[in-house]
């Protein structure tokens, strides 16, 4: 309780912070992020701007490689140690693009209440947020009693390999705030996790002139997604009532491991799919990779021809999944929970509309998966866009009010005694 009214009185500050986040200065940022291609994999141009950024603002700098080449930004203001420490943390990789864009993608547009460009709703918005909330502590009069870090990751998409090399390297904090996508209008604090996998069918290739003689491996794939649908898993938590879910998101058939398509003459002799489980707490990743063997199994005693392989990891070509990404759930009394609640009603004038487990967007995974498991109170709160294509934009007045309230936030964790 003491910690609550210490941070109340450190709100009476909040006016000389807010003069350091202008609009201007957010949207700037995020433009120039979405002009940088990083696709998961090919961070690191990001990930240099980021450095160049900070170390322009007067942060201390750490860069970490997590694979040879593959580089992340760790950003710090160091306290004077006596109070408690937080992060922000926010991936540079974004999602494939869709076919559907009408303009390029890399050329950030502003119209009205939005900015356009490739990943700006995943999530470059949260990484420009949360930078230049720490930049306005920075500029501000307010001294640090405990660290803020700022973590610009990679890997988010692959199951959270950044985050991951990130902990595993000592960079640890009491708190931390990660600005995903699922609005300013609610904080969560309940995911599901995430499993990546592949299944590959082998048949027996031949000419099309001679087709009676081979095996398609498409059409036995086709088998193994028809069976799919129909797997049932025992487990239900109320607060995540659509999970476990699982979508066939990948697949591709071809002539060879090497899936040549320049043969459509022939009979295909590999087909791969790939499969995206998301699951609640009561699952793990051996239960669940179990129920696809058996079902497999399932498809071999009925065919004689079926072979299959079943794929965990997934080939690192396909840039898929590699690292675990559990469960994650935070009481949604937890201090940084209701440090960032209050901070919400001081930007807003209201508390946000849903604290706790939130669907849809709590059957996405994220970095707070790593970060729980770390021991550290984490929660999501970040900004987001319209309904209508809404993964190509994000709203400008939430990216604001989001960099304002992790403003607060970091000022009232960071600025406060232990």
């Amino acid at each position: 309780m003491k910690y609550f009214f210490e941070t109340l009185r450190l709100f009476d500050m909040k006016e000389e912070l807010f003069q350091h986040l202008k609009e201007r200065d957010i949207v700037d940022l995020a433009s120039e992020l979405i002009k940088i291609p990083s696709f998961t994999t090919k961070e690191t141009p990001a990930a240099e701007f980021m450095r160049d950024f900070f170390e322009d603002n007067g942060f201390e700098i750490e860069m970490q490689e997590v694979q040879p080449g593959r580089k992340q930004v760790i950003a710090r203001l160091r306290g004077s140690g006596e109070g408690k420490s937080l992060m922000f943390n926010g991936h540079l990789d974004i999602d494939p693009l869709t076919e559907s864009w009408r303009w390029d993608p890399f050329e950030p547009k502003v119209e009205g209440n939005r900015l356009w460009g490739a990943g700006i709703h995943n999530m470059k918005s949260g990484v420009a947020a949360m930078a230049m909330a720490a930049v306005a502590i920075k500029k501000s009069n307010v001294k640090l009693k405990g660290d803020l870090v700022v973590a610009c990751v990679v890997g988010e998409l692959q199951g959270g390999v950044g985050t991951v090399h990130l902990v595993k390297s000592g960079v640890k904090t009491d708190m931390a705030i990660v600005p995903e996508p699922y609005s300013v209008e609610n904080i969560l604090t309940k995911s599901v996790g995430v499993h990546q996998f592949a299944i590959n069918t082998i048949g027996k290739s031949e000419h099309i002139s001679r087709m009676e003689e081979s095996i398609d491996a498409i059409r036995k794939m086709l088998k193994v997604i028809e069976e799919i649908s129909s797997i049932n898993f025992d487990v239900y938590d109320p607060d995540l009532p659509g999970a476990p879910r699982w979508v066939v998101g990948s697949i591709i058939g071809g002539r060879s491991r090497d899936y040549d398509l320049a043969g459509p003459y022939n009979i295909p002799d590999f087909c791969t799919i790939i499969i995206d489980f998301r699951y609640p707490p009561g699952l793990t990743i051996e239960k669940i990779n179990e129920k696809f063997i058996e079902m497999l199994e399932g498809i071999k005693k009925k065919d004689p021809e079926f072979k299959y392989e079943f794929e965990y990891p997934v080939n690192p070509r396909f840039r898929v999944g590699g690292t675990p990404m559990p469960p994650m759930g935070v009481s949604p009394n937890a201090e940084i929970v209701q440090i960032l609640k209050e901070c919400h009603r001081q930007v807003t004038g209201s508390y946000p509309r849903r604290i706790g487990a939130v669907p849809p967007y709590s059957y996405c995974g994220n970095d707070t998966a790593h970060l729980e498991r770390a021991g550290i109170d984490c929660c999501l709160y970040g900004p987001r866009g319209y309904p209508d294509e809404v993964e190509k934009h994000v709203r400008i007045d939430e990216m604001v009010t989001c960099s304002k309230a992790l403003a607060l936030a970091a000022m009232s964790v960071c600025a406060s005694e232990k």
